[in-house]
């Protein structure tokens, strides 16, 4: 199968949300019906511009690994096809989520980063279920209880409470900014 894209963007060695934060730059020049090309390492690169495509209308195709490389298509919808890019309103900082733990609300935590992050550094009790599996697994969450969703930045969760909440689970908050600011307790898995 050959791929020809209008433009190839490189996004190697780069870490969520830059692969994103590059792909909505790129983007922008492209004409309508255009292909880009988004070359990442990012193992969470995959569900993240899948999930970022669905969400502003444009279209994803698919990706290809190469080696190391994952090369992530994306054609560029008109302005009839594109929606702007929505956000979850229901929004919790981190000292909030602190003060529920503290206070020992009966809460969930979904952490939605990849595997090898969640286990280097978790909150304890977060349930790991990275953002590309979401879908195949939301049968393992309770849909009537609080669900605080938690990536590294609060842009795989923003997708994450955005997916729950069209699944009609109704108490979904986005923690924002994430696990890179977290400044309580955390543990491993190995």
């Amino acid at each position: 199968m050959s791929l020809v894209a209008n433009e190839t963007l490189d996004a190697k060695g780069l870490a969520c949300p830059m692969p994103i934060v590059k792909t909505k730059k790129a983007i922008k020049n492209l004409d309508p019906g255009h292909v880009i090309e988004v070359q990442a390492t990012d193992k969470g690169s995959t569900a993240d511009i899948k999930a970022w495509s669905e969400s502003t209308g444009h279209q994803y195709l698919g990706t290809v690994e190469d080696g190391e490389v994952l090369k992530h298509y994306i054609r560029k919808a008109s302005e009839e096809e594109t929606s702007e890019e929505k956000k979850h309103e229901n929004v919790l900082d981190l000292d909030g989520l602190r003060s529920k733990l503290d206070g020992e609300e009966n809460i969930s935590i979904l952490d939605v980063r990849e595997p090898a992050e969640y286990a280097f550094g978790h909150i304890p009790g977060a349930v790991n279920i990275p953002l590309g599996e979401l879908e195949e697994r939301f049968n393992e969450l309770n849909q009537d209880g609080d669900i605080h969703v938690i990536c590294r930045t609060g842009n795989r969760s923003d997708l994450a409470a955005q997916k729950l909440s069209e699944k009609g689970y109704k108490n979904v908050k986005n923690v924002v900014p994430g696990m890179s600011d977290w400044q309580g307790p955390t543990e491993k898995s190995n």
